[in-house]
């Protein structure tokens, strides 16, 4: 497969039509990025790395650092996660307290703010330094890049956070949040924050499409029945209520983020990872989305 010459064409042909969406100008900072940022790379698993555009500009990841709290979750507690959190879609917007009420404090699944929230607690409650430890679990997953938080677009996302203070004290409420709710909150609005390139991001996600190993040294991250787990949830999750659309169109498991980031999986072949920071009506990436739809219909290399 000539994934150079296919995402070059595709790229082109999605960069050529209108930039169409809203930035998501809700949380300040993230307002002020320049919209006409577009960005894509491909890493494989035979280590085949390819990028157009702004691939190596970093940018906000938002909720796509979701997935790797819940890898690092889910190698502490095993299976015992999913006491604390579902796995099913939910069927509205990732900020919703709806269904929190019916379900007794537990989410629908782990990446929805409320899930996301949770699994933070959990890593507050199994961390010795939560945060230190999480940047270093995330280090430890790229060959060589080097991560940050923005300590600007953390503050920026908690002057405007009260739909979270909500979801968290309403979970806190039905005993399923441990520790004090502003402690949970500082360490997610930190996690979001968590700043990467599509480059480092197709790297950092590989041992996903590798049976949960990593590519370059064999360590395993988790273990293949986990791995398995993990990008089921997000195929069925990994877009909010948008997630039937994305499996409809695009066919890989994936997760997209409010910054305007998508990563997408192709167990056994590759990642790559779109950033447009327009979003739709949905909070994804119109041109993100538009791209990896053309890219695995042109390819013919999607999971179904």
């Amino acid at each position: 497969m000539n994934f150079e010459e296919t995402i070059q064409e595709v790229y082109q042909k999605v960069n050529s039509i209108d930039n169409r969406g809203e930035m998501a100008s809700y949380i300040p900072e993230l307002g002020k990025i320049d919209p006409d940022n577009f960005g894509v790379h491909i890493s494989t698993v035979d280590q085949v790395q390819f990028g157009v555009g702004n691939y190596s500009d970093k940018f906000s990841i938002q909720s796509i650092a979701k997935v790797l709290s819940l890898c690092l979750a889910y190698n502490i507690l095993g299976d015992k996660i999913w006491k604390r959190v579902g796995v099913e879609p939910s069927g509205t917007a990732f900020n919703s307290l709806v269904q929190l009420e019916t379900d007794r404090g537990i989410p629908r699944n782990p990446f929805l703010n409320a899930g996301a929230i949770v699994i933070s607690d959990i890593l507050i409650s199994n961390l010795k330094n939560p945060k230190e430890d999480f940047l270093k679990y995330v280090q430890s997953l790229s060959n060589s890049a080097e991560f940050k938080y923005s300590s600007e677009i953390a503050r920026s996302e908690k002057s405007v956070g009260y739909r979270n203070v909500a979801l968290c004290n309403f979970i806190k409420s039905f005993g399923q949040i441990k520790n004090e709710p502003s402690d949970v909150l500082d360490f997610y609005y930190d996690l979001c924050s968590l700043e990467m390139s599509c480059k480092e991001l197709s790297e950092v996600f590989l041992f996903l499409a590798n049976n949960g190993n990593q590519i370059h040294t064999n360590k395993s991250i988790l273990t293949e029945r986990q791995s398995k787990r993990i990008n089921a949830l997000m195929q069925t999750c990994g877009f909010y209520d948008e997630s039937g659309e994305f499996a409809f169109k695009v066919g890989l498991p994936g997760k997209s983020g409010v910054g305007g980031g998508i990563i997408a999986i192709h167990p056994d072949k590759y990642v790559i990872a779109v950033w447009s920071p327009k979003l739709n009506k949905k909070g994804n990436s119109y041109r993100g989305m538009k791209f990896l739809e053309d890219f695995t219909t042109k390819s013919k290399l999607s999971i179904f």
